[in-house]
């Protein structure tokens, strides 16, 4: 099962709605994945800063000492916003060294996301209140990817739920499995990746971010993904300026796109688009085995 979202604003005109439009997508979603839900927003740029979101499931870590010790290795200032379980760091020091740094040394935290526009929020238990805990309503922006998750290979955790990310303002969803995973974890870490989960999809996160760290444009990698990754599967993914939905080549697992001059959105049902507006002027279609399907941020 598990259902997967995304929305994203081609327009000026409903992002400030963006949070409370992908909170609709989400709740239409919760009987395919009641177990935990995750979301990622991505807002303004701010070229100077370095957000990284944290978790700290089970315990209540000292977020004021981590920060300094943060300060510290990267020899530049680090604020900090608390959400529940959850923290945000922004620093103007280097974001992919500060996340490898809080994996290092930061025991019980997790790194969900790092970048200049990212913001990574997930947790065990309803998707509608999870959604409400972390007050994905009022969040403006350009885009977000959300998922909701029914565990049925693994243990219903809040670091193994969706979305993921390993490398800068890249994020993954996924519906389906990789049969070829630990291979190509071994493969990535070689090339420079970490990670902090088992699950298949972190790999994945990992692959995208490595072929856009080597170069690669999403297409690009993705077109590279198509021959690397062995499964079935339905991917969103969000990067810094974009957005990018693949299915495999047998594209068994649902997916369905509508756009319109404004938005464009995808999920694995319909009835998590017919609430959107202008909905009934959108284009619908089923996305394609094996097509790349790509929207940008004008320049």
């Amino acid at each position: 099962m598990c259902g997967i979202v995304g929305l994203f604003m081609k327009t000026p005109r409903y992002r400030p709605e963006l949070g409370r439009l992908t909170e609709v997508m989400l709740h239409e979603m919760r009987e395919r994945g009641p177990d935990s839900a995750g979301f990622a927003v991505y807002d303004g740029d701010r070229d100077d800063v370095s957000r990284l979101t944290l978790l700290a499931e089970g315990h209540d870590p000292d977020w004021s000492a981590t920060a300094a010790a943060l300060e510290a290795a990267l020899g530049a200032g680090v604020d900090v916003r608390v959400t529940h379980d959850h923290a945000v760091f922004e620093t103007s020091g280097d974001g992919r060294a500060a996340r490898q740094w809080v994996i290092d040394n930061a025991p019980g935290v997790d790194v969900l996301s790092y970048g200049r526009r990212i913001e990574l929020y997930k947790s065990v238990g309803d998707p509608a209140l999870v959604a409400e805990r972390y007050d994905l309503a009022s969040r403006q922006g350009t885009h977000a990817i959300a998922h909701t998750r029914m565990a049925t290979e693994s243990a219903i955790t809040t670091n193994g739920s969706h979305p993921f990310v390993t490398g800068a303002d890249t994020c993954l969803v996924h519906n389906g499995s990789l049969s070829n995973h630990n291979q190509l974890r071994r493969q990535l870490i070689a090339e420079g990746e970490s990670f902090q989960t088992e699950n298949d999809t972190e790999v994945a996160a990992g692959y995208v971010s490595w072929r856009l760290r080597s170069g690669d444009t999403i297409d690009e990698a993705l077109v590279r993904g198509l021959a690397d990754l062995d499964g079935f599967y339905t991917f969103a993914i969000g990067v810094e300026n974009g957005f990018a939905i693949l299915r495999d080549p047998i594209a068994c697992k649902p997916a369905v796109v509508a756009e319109t001059d404004d938005w464009v959105a995808m999920s694995s049902e319909y009835r998590a688009i017919a609430r959107l507006p202008d909905v009934g002027d959108a284009e619908i279609f089923e996305p394609e085995p094996s097509r790349i399907y790509s929207w940008s941020l004008a320049a």
